[in-house]
């Protein structure tokens, strides 16, 4: 057998195992849309925020993705200096759809006041986020224990 025929056989062994190790699960990858979104309602960017969130969101508050996005864009620009703490609980992922248990505290800056807007320092907001699987990326598309003044 020649060299080449050998290194051809051993990339063919190797790829599965290398994308099996090396491509992320679906719960880092869950995990990672909310580092990236916790960043993004720092900045405040609306348009970030939005695009972890499905078309099709709603939740027992009778929120809806597009009044979602005008309740943000009010609120960031009321607030300064929002700085999210969370710690995820749990993840279970089930083929396309997945539940996220999130313990969350937001506090923000709004005029001359610097305090939590969301839960307390004594205790977080548990929240219950569901996700879909839409067009190979995770999306929130419900969320339970939100305020209901929200």
């Amino acid at each position: 057998m020649s060299k080449k025929s050998i290194a051809l056989l051993t990339l063919l062994f190797l790829a599965p195992v290398m994308v099996h190790f090396l491509w992320p699960s679906d719960e880092a990858r869950i995990r990672k849309l909310f580092s990236e979104g916790a960043h993004a309602i720092e900045e405040r960017k609306v348009d970030d925020v939005m695009s972890r969130v499905s078309f099709n969101y709603t939740d027992d508050n009778g929120l809806s993705y597009l009044y979602l996005r005008k309740l943000m864009e009010k609120a960031f620009g009321e607030v300064k200096d929002v700085s999210v703490e969370y710690d995820i609980k749990k993840i279970n992922v089930r083929d396309e759809s997945a539940t996220a248990e999130v313990d969350v505290r937001v506090a923000a800056t709004r005029g001359p006041d610097t305090g939590y807007i969301l839960a307390d320092g004594a205790r977080p907001l548990h929240i219950r986020f569901t996700l879909d699987k839409e067009r190979m990326k995770w999306l929130v598309v419900r969320t339970e224990g939100l305020p209901h003044w929200l």
